[in-house]
């Protein structure tokens, strides 16, 4: 979605939970920022890219808003609903592409042969969430990536949800379900998402007191399965237990033998399985390298 005038970030600041004005008052980093959009009750209703599109603070503000696709109109109408007199034209983007550029295995300095060709992207910049999603890239349609970035090879999305699965980054309506999904268990604060010192937001009060009172008992964590996933078979939100029948939490999405699910912290080394139609379907969670050091107690 396109999101531009005057009055574009004051109406993204009051919307969202992370300050919008980190990414409009300078001109330098950063070009992208990660939030959510939470209901009145502190839920999340939309995980958003905010990318920014002018160069310099003097500008009108421009700002991109990546979400997911099925949604685009919900999000839309979001928007419209609190935009009231507001300077701000919204409009989805129909002639952008959006690519994710995830570093193989010995990638090396990704960043320097990156820098290298930005002026042939509109938006070229490091995933705001954590390091291990690479970048974002967004061009025109059309546009030939082998050229924008050389050595890389194109994947299909299936690679990339494959990634997200294995490293545990939630993303999308399926992992974050709107008005289901709590932003501090889906690891909110852990991928760059949300600032406590900014003031008010729709969803403020619950979020704020849940992580100044400090505990947070269940999380999105990475799963892998002991045989691949039936496909489409999973009922949303399938229950996860352990040996001894006890709920241990959800599963939320995957795919093959990777997926993501919202578990109790306290019961993540214990042997879990999903039940499916009957059948139970061992698996084991970890908790993703690129968290904290602190977290995961």
């Amino acid at each position: 979605l396109d999101v531009r005038g005057a009055e574009a970030a004051l109406l993204l600041q009051g919307l969202l939970t992370n300050d919008v004005t980190q990414l409009v008052a300078r001109e330098a980093l950063p070009r992208a920022l990660y939030a959510h959009a939470l209901n009145v009750q502190g839920r999340c209703l939309y995980d958003l890219i905010l990318y920014r599109l002018h160069e310099s603070p003097e500008e009108e503000p421009h700002i991109l808003l990546e979400c997911d696709s099925g949604v685009l109109d919900a999000i839309q109408n979001h928007l419209k609903l609190y935009k009231i007199r507001r300077k701000v034209n919204i409009a989805p983007c129909l002639d952008l592409s959006l690519w994710a550029v995830v570093p193989g295995e010995g990638a090396g300095d990704i960043a320097s042969s990156l820098a290298k060709c930005a002026d042939q992207a509109l938006v070229l910049t490091p995933d705001p969430r954590t390091e291990v999603m690479g970048w974002r890239v967004i061009t025109k349609k059309g546009a030939n990536l082998s050229e924008i970035i050389p050595g890389s090879h194109l994947g299909n999305i299936q690679d990339y949800h494959r990634h997200r699965y294995k490293k545990g980054v939630p993303e999308g309506v399926k992992d974050l379900p709107p008005g289901v999904a709590l932003p501090l268990e889906s690891n909110l604060a852990y991928m760059n998402g949300i600032s406590f010192t900014k003031g008010c937001y729709i969803g403020q009060e619950l979020t704020a007191r849940t992580h100044h009172v400090g505990v947070i008992r269940k999380r999105l964590l990475p799963v892998h399965f002991s045989t691949p996933l039936p496909k489409d078979s999973i009922p949303e939100g399938a229950e996860i237990v352990t040996e001894s029948g006890k709920s241990a939490g959800k599963f939320r999405a995957g795919g093959d033998e990777l997926g993501i699910a919202l578990l109790r912290l306290a019961n993540i080394n214990e042997p879990l399985c999903l039940n499916i139609a009957g059948d139970k379907v061992k698996l084991t969670a970890s908790i993703p390298e690129w968290w904290p050091k602190t977290a995961g107690k």
